[in-house]
């Protein structure tokens, strides 16, 4: 008997052990308390909000793929999870993992000016990525689900930790963040969007980024 519970004891730790301890980002709040610039690339920051413009999300709460990760667009490609960075996909092939944002990636379909050259204080040397999870639909031409996003990083070079994603720096989002983020630019703080609507698109969304997580103020002219 005491045999039989020590091998279930053991089976429920590994069991345990596998399922990546992955923190979960619910607010922009909880945004602001990471360390940005310091063990965090605030380019993270930059490529979070275009993300969260770029894919659609439903009255269910579901996310819906706007492109496709396969041919690349976006610095997009598939992610096998092979160092158990984050929960194993579920059985059956319906699911993948695609990590999207590599900058140096050629494709036909590159990620927008303000995401590939901001101002340099939001530069993050091509390490910071985004993760989705996708399921795959059985109906041809419907719009593949997101149901997982995390941001994460690459190492940096003084590590001496090779190329993996760093799970230190690796947080789930979920939808709610996601549409707070998107809403931000269309609901209380219109009046500062119109106030800097001569202003190119790539200073309008940074200044969008350091009101909210470092709360600076717009420098309007």
């Amino acid at each position: 008997m005491s045999g039989r519970v020590t091998r279930c004891c053991v089976a429920l730790f590994f069991a345990l052990t596998s399922v990546s301890a992955v923190q979960t980002l619910r607010s922009i709040n909880a945004l602001k308390k990471i360390n940005y610039g310091q063990s965090v690339p605030k380019h993270s920051l930059v490529l979070l909000y275009w993300f969260a413009n770029t894919v659609e999300i439903d009255n269910n709460n579901v996310i819906l793929l706007t492109f496709d990760p396969n041919d690349g667009d976006y610095g997009s490609h598939h992610y096998g999870n092979y160092e158990g960075l984050l929960d194993p996909l579920p059985r059956g092939n319906r699911y993948r993992y695609y990590t999207i944002g590599n900058l140096n990636r050629e494709t036909s379909v590159p990620l927008p000016p303000y995401v590939v050259h901001p101002p340099t204080e939001h530069m993050g040397g091509n390490r910071d990525r985004i993760i989705i999870r996708v399921r795959e639909q059985n109906i041809v031409g419907q719009a593949l689900q997101i149901d997982q996003v995390y941001i994460t990083q690459h190492y940096d070079t003084y590590e001496t930790q090779g190329t993996p994603y760093d799970p230190d720096h690796t947080y789930q989002i979920t939808t709610d963040l996601l549409r707070q983020i998107r809403e931000f630019s269309v609901g209380a703080n219109q009046q500062q969007l119109l106030h800097l609507r001569n202003r190119n698109w790539m200073s309008t969304r940074t200044d969008i980024w350091n009101a909210i997580l470092f709360n600076k103020k717009y420098m309007i002219e």
